[in-house]
């Protein structure tokens, strides 16, 4: 289903970029730090719907053609990225100091640090804020319609003008939103806690 589809894709790319963008906010390079959270704070201040009309139709204008799947999931992904990072930054900066400390009395290396004493404390409190962003983008996947991708309330709403029935399409389809969610937000619960427990957190 290209509703599900065209989350699950955003979302990844969400989550990694969202990382590398958190990771960048950390450089020691003020220039650096301060220039990517500038991009941040402008993604986050402009509607999703104006990123994806902004590639889509303006691109061609300067010779930049994307199909419209790539620019939706694109977009989808770089906007909620912007989010996530704040999220990531704030499970990096809730570390303890003294973490840090250790592994430069440890003289351990940068990668080192972040993957094996940084990333694993910081990750599993955040798990819950992450999953909320999925649900989040999941409702959103409609915003697509704008640039013909028959996500499934646009099908919805075609099957309803060819059958004058709209009200068991529309009905469904607000079914299907209520259990993904309801169910994503279960499965993020339970991935929270099984985190937790491994690092010990709780």
């Amino acid at each position: 289903m290209v509703t599900v589809q065209a989350t699950v894709l955003s979302f990844a790319i969400a989550l990694v970029l969202g990382l590398i963008i958190a990771l960048i906010r950390q450089s020691p390079n003020r220039y650096v730090s301060t220039a990517m959270t500038e991009i941040v704070e402008f993604i986050r201040s402009t509607p999703l719907l104006l990123q994806v009309f902004f590639v889509y139709f303006v691109g061609p204008q300067f010779g930049i053609l994307i199909p419209a799947w790539t620019a939706g999931i694109g977009m989808l992904g770089i906007h909620y990225a912007a989010y996530c990072s704040e999220v990531y930054r704030a499970g990096i900066l809730a570390v303890e100091e003294g973490q840090w400390e250790a592994c430069t009395a440890l003289n351990l290396s940068r990668i080192r640090t972040w993957r094996t004493i940084i990333l694993p404390q910081a990750i599993p409190p955040i798990v819950p804020a992450l999953g909320n962003y999925f649900v989040g983008m999941f409702k959103e996947t409609p915003i697509l319609a704008a640039i013909a991708i028959l996500e499934m309330l646009q099908q919805a709403k075609i099957f309803g003008a060819n059958n004058y029935r709209y009200t068991e399409a529309i009905v469904m389809v607000g079914f299907f939103f209520l259990v993904f969610s309801l169910a994503a937000s279960a499965i993020v619960q339970s991935v929270s806690i099984w985190l937790n427990r491994r690092y010990r957190l709780q």
